[in-house]
């Protein structure tokens, strides 16, 4: 213990209290429990505490020690003046080898909502205390000892919805509240097996059985963790709320025309499937539906556990219809996949149109021969009556 009171002690040498009592006016207070501000970011935990309340209390921004990490300097607070009230600040990676000694606790519950199917849903939490160090010398000292507690929760499971197919990729960033990775998501739809040609969809449609590369990314996302995709499906709706679905692959079950071909092993999942139409739409020229990923993230030792069906929940690959909507939930959203139930030249009706003229024998020249010659005999029959009944009445007169 003496050694590491050597050890702060030399750290803190050049430490010397940066604002004067004048520099926080109405700030300079006692402490309160609502002095740390903690913000849960996707690749580092970012912690603003108010340094007036500090200064009251007989202590300076170097004196505030992370996890009781004095040493390592990216471990350590920076005042910021700039802002009002003034505050000191700590930022370090999410990454458990150097996050500054914080703690990583990773939990499992049954999932709910668009999650009910899954018996085994994880959430990291990720936490520490910054506490004051009092450079006191003697038997007794008169500065309260300082505590500031911070804590961030992140699920590892996300559900990922990507309607839009006519761009190269679609993604979406948001406001990290209370720790969430879904800003680093996004799913994009390739033409090839390479992953090199964004698909784009034709207003028209895609042919059926053309093949669609799906792949889910995370980027810049902490490289602690991998992408596992745990359920993928496509639904009519572009909000699987009370609409048909048709599963490509759920958890130790896959569609027979689903092709899985990365999953789990990096930050990256790929899969391919042909286009097909639903049969609900068979009277739409083109049928139109839209795709959905429910998206774990696992940490790296884990990863295998979760891609093993024994002790997991086997489903079946079926269409049905979703009873219960989805709970609130951050969505990747834009344009709907097409596919082309008929040609673009003749449709169904232009075909039938078409056939009953044939078999009427209508608009050909061979019966609009006939239809004269019916007319001029017809015609030549009218004028000899005529004549005839003309003379009899003369005879008569």
């Amino acid at each position: 213990m003496a050694l590491l009171h050597l050890l702060i002690l030399g750290t803190l040498i050049q430490g010397h209290l940066a604002l004067s009592l004048t520099d926080c006016g109405n700030y300079f207070r006692r402490p309160e429990y609502t002095d740390i501000a903690v913000s849960c970011g996707t690749q580092s935990i970012n912690l603003a505490i108010q340094v007036c309340p500090v200064i009251y209390t007989g202590y300076n921004e170097s004196l505030l020690i992370l996890n009781q990490i004095a040493n390592d300097p990216l471990c350590r607070g920076t005042l910021d003046a700039s802002v009002t009230p003034p505050v000191v600040r700590f930022s370090f990676p999410l990454r458990q080898a150097d996050a500054c000694g914080s703690i990583f606790l990773t939990t499992s519950a049954p999932g709910i909502g668009p999650f009910s199917d899954f018996s085994n849903i994880q959430t990291v939490n990720i936490s520490g205390v910054i506490r004051s160090f009092d450079p006191t010398v003697g038997t007794v000292t008169y500065n309260a000892e300082l505590k500031y507690f911070y804590s961030c929760a992140y699920p590892l499971e996300y559900l990922i919805n990507n309607t839009q197919v006519d761009v190269s990729s679609s993604s979406i960033a948001v406001k990290d509240n209370n720790g969430s990775f879904i800003s680093t998501l996004s799913m994009q739809l390739f033409k090839d097996v390479n992953y090199t040609s964004p698909l784009i969809i034709p207003p028209l449609g895609i042919e059926l059985r053309a093949k669609i590369y799906v792949q889910v990314i995370a980027a810049n996302l902490t490289s602690q963790y991998h992408i596992l995709l745990d359920r993928c499906y496509a639904s009519i709706s572009a909000l699987p709320s009370n609409s048909t679905f048709f599963n490509l692959f759920v958890p130790c079950s896959k569609d027979q025309m689903t092709t899985m071909l990365e999953n789990g092993d990096s930050q990256k999942a790929r899969f391919s499937f042909p286009a097909f139409r639903f049969i609900e739409q068979q009277n739409q020229t083109i049928s139109t539906y839209y795709l959905h990923c429910i998206t774990r993230l696992c940490e790296l030792n884990t990863c295998t556990q979760f891609k093993q069906c024994s002790g997991r929940r086997r489903r079946d690959t079926q269409t049905t219809t979703i009873k219960d909507g989805v709970s609130d939930t951050t969505l990747i959203t834009s344009g709907p996949v097409k596919t082309r139930v008929d040609t673009p030249v003749t449709s169904k009706e232009q075909a039938l149109t078409g056939a009953q003229k044939d078999s009427n024998g209508n608009g050909s020249p061979a019966g609009l021969t006939v239809a004269l010659a019916v007319l001029v005999t017809v015609g030549s029959v009218a004028a000899l009556l005529a004549v005839l009944f003309y003379r009899r009445l003369r005879m008569l007169r």
